[in-house]
């Protein structure tokens, strides 16, 4: 499989400037060819909030991928299903709901219809929009997890498990190890085709949601591969890759590497893009973490809804 990994500084939101570099990461990377295709973007939107909390994807990287692939050919769709999913979600706090209106992409409801795949040992509701999509183009968020440490590629793909489906599989796995495995059991089911990570402004501290902060990490990362770019961005965190539950789970499984020395990196050298001061969630062996996180994080996700 394709681990070409490629990076570039990047310290605003300005929209030509990321545009062109998405340009130049798809090209390095060798995106796939979305000529004719119907593409399904799938940003972070882990609760609807003002861009600056950074707790979802920033509406520049969004509109700037979405005229990147629509200057190619592509018809786009937008969609994703957060914390909290009601019927008739649209993102307005987030910036992303303005994207369609400015781009004439279609903002699709994913509790509409889903349909139903095999993950690992389970069944699960997935949306729709993914069976009718030609490709995915999954844009992850540069940020800390308590429960996971890091989120990246591979959890992003959660947000394509509409409503309470996605809630449920916290209530069945209630561990760091086990919701790993799931989240890697649902990305080989449900794999995007490409990967563009924003992290121009990352979060850090007790991530993922409000409570997080909000740091001037100043990267874009692009891949084909979500445990090559998951391997990167969380070195670029400070992180040992192999600590995040995610990356060692798809690791020993070698489906998409086989070895990080595989890893093929094209970019700045990478000691130079890490955050030596970046507030990281302490490693934890706790049984009971995740319950936990599981409440907080539900209970955060109601309030932040109800505003």
């Amino acid at each position: 499989m394709n681990s070409k990994v490629s990076v570039r500084s990047c310290d605003k939101y300005d929209l030509h400037e990321v545009y062109d570099l998405i340009s130049v990461i798809y090209k390095k990377t060798e995106g796939p060819d979305v000529n004719g295709k119907r593409v399904l973007l799938k940003p972070n939107i882990l609760s609807d909030l003002d861009p600056a909390k950074c707790v979802s994807t920033h509406p520049v990287v969004v509109e700037a991928m979405v005229r990147f692939l629509q200057a190619r050919g592509a018809v786009v769709i937008i969609g994703d299903s957060p914390a909290v999913h009601r019927k008739g979600f649209r993102p307005e706090k987030s910036g992303i709901a303005r994207v369609c209106q400015v781009t004439g992409a279609e903002w699709v409801d994913f509790t509409l219809n889903p349909a139903e795949i095999r993950a690992g040992k389970r069944n699960i509701k997935i949306a729709a929009a993914v069976k009718e999509a030609d490709l995915i183009i999954s844009l992850p968020k540069l940020k800390t997890h308590e429960l996971m440490y890091f989120t990246g590629a591979i959890k992003n793909s959660l947000g394509l498990v509409p409503g309470f489906s996605k809630a449920m599989q916290h209530g069945i796995h209630r561990d760091r190890n086990g919701f790993g495995e799931f989240l890697v059991d649902l990305a080989e089911a449900v794999m995007p085709d490409y990967f563009l990570m924003d992290g121009i402004m990352g979060m850090e501290g007790p991530g993922p949601g409000s409570k997080g902060i909000p740091v001037s990490s100043r990267v874009l990362l692009g891949s084909s591969n979500p445990l090559a770019l998951d391997m990167i961005a969380s070195r670029i965190a400070g992180y040992n890759p192999m600590l995040i539950p995610t990356n060692k789970t798809a690791f020993f499984r070698k489906k998409w590497l086989s070895s990080e020395a595989d890893i093929i990196y094209d970019g700045p050298e990478l000691s130079t893009l890490v955050l030596p001061d970046f507030k990281r969630i302490p490693v934890s062996r706790s049984s009971t973490a995740g319950l936990r996180f599981i409440l907080t994080s539900l209970i955060i996700s109601i309030q932040n809804e109800m505003k």
